[in-house]
């Protein structure tokens, strides 16, 4: 499926004409059984599979390095699906998101990515990023400032920031998110027997200014 970036309202009327003519099918051939609701987030390397997740398989980025990661969604809901994968910069001290209170991380959003996905169906993004700009300060703390991401750069809202280059450790978040008609807004996870679930992933890595 083609990557769409958020313009949802001029096919909310269509998506939610389609989300109902689903919903009535996938009740009807399962009105007998109880069938789990579930997605599935993934983050594969460079490679396609669980490794090659960083250049030369340091997590220690330079200025201007490429990383290439593969992210992913199934769903399994039953159902056709509109979902959203919000990609978040978090350090060691900005809280990721909470499974026991179904909430999301207070991190700085980067970027976030929108899609329709059949039901069985995955969809995967190739996602390039790079960190375009830091800062250090007298006191030795860094700050990101910018992410480049699929040719676009991001400029981060609010400081991340590490106290020391040498001890930097800054995490890359994704949450998924799905869209709720009744509120016609995007909500992190989903409801599954009357309750919220979430699914998030996270990379960490390291600042280094060594340059070959």
């Amino acid at each position: 499926m083609r990557l769409k970036r958020r313009s949802v309202r001029g096919l909310l009327p269509v998506f939610v004409t389609l989300l109902i003519l689903f919903e009535i099918m996938a009740y009807t051939s399962t009105v007998t059984r109880t069938q789990d609701q579930f997605f599935q987030l993934y983050v594969l390397g460079s490679t396609g599979f669980a490794d090659n997740y960083f250049p030369k398989n340091s997590s220690s980025l330079r200025l201007g390095e490429t990383v290439k990661w593969n992210v992913g969604v199934v769903n399994d809901m039953g159902s056709l699906q509109y979902v959203s994968i919000r990609v978040k910069l978090g350090n060691a001290t900005i809280n990721p998101p909470n499974d026991t209170l179904a909430t999301a991380s207070p991190s700085p959003l980067i970027a976030e990515f929108d899609q329709f996905i059949l039901n069985n169906g995955t969809w995967q993004i190739p996602l390039v990023w790079q960190v375009a700009n830091y800062t250090t300060s007298s006191g030795g703390q860094v700050t990101i400032r910018s992410i480049a991401m699929d040719n676009m750069t991001y400029s981060i809202q609010g400081p991340v920031t590490c106290e020391s280059i040498t001890t930097c450790n800054f995490r890359m978040i994704f949450e998924l998110w799905t869209w709720n008609v009744e509120t016609a807004a995007f909500q992190i996870g989903w409801i599954s027997a009357n309750q919220r679930q979430i699914a998030w992933l996270q990379l960490w890595f390291a600042l280094s200014t060594y340059s070959p």
